[in-house]
């Protein structure tokens, strides 16, 4: 039940579109720099028309922060897992990169279902 409703809030927040992007200088060239993946397309993820909210904790607590996943596709069609944190209702982005094998599989068939 709890992961159930998680899930439920974590994508009411995404939908909501009410947030806003929390950069720091590390994180804002980290993922181009370690794998191709430039900022405006992790925030473009956040606002395609499906996204995979990955409703659980992917990591042990870090500094009192949860670290939610989610997988989505740029305009381009690059299909990115990004994980971030929520901080004053602002999405943080920790890292984001292409999909693995098994991730690209998890949302070709959550599309499909749609």
């Amino acid at each position: 039940m709890a992961k159930f409703m998680r899930i439920t809030w974590l994508l009411d927040f995404l939908l909501s579109e009410a947030f806003d992007f929390e950069w720091d200088e590390g994180n804002n060239t980290k993922s181009q720099s370690k794998h191709g993946v430039t900022p405006k397309e992790t925030q473009e993820v956040f606002s395609g028309q499906v996204i995979f909210p990955l409703g659980i904790q992917i990591s042990p607590k870090i500094e009192h922060e949860e670290r939610f996943g989610i997988l989505g596709a740029t305009s381009a069609g690059k299909k990115l897992f990004i994980s971030f944190t929520i901080r004053s209702a602002n999405v943080r982005v920790i890292s984001a990169r292409p999909m693995n094998k098994t991730e690209r599989e998890l949302y070709e068939d959550f599309c499909k279902k749609l």
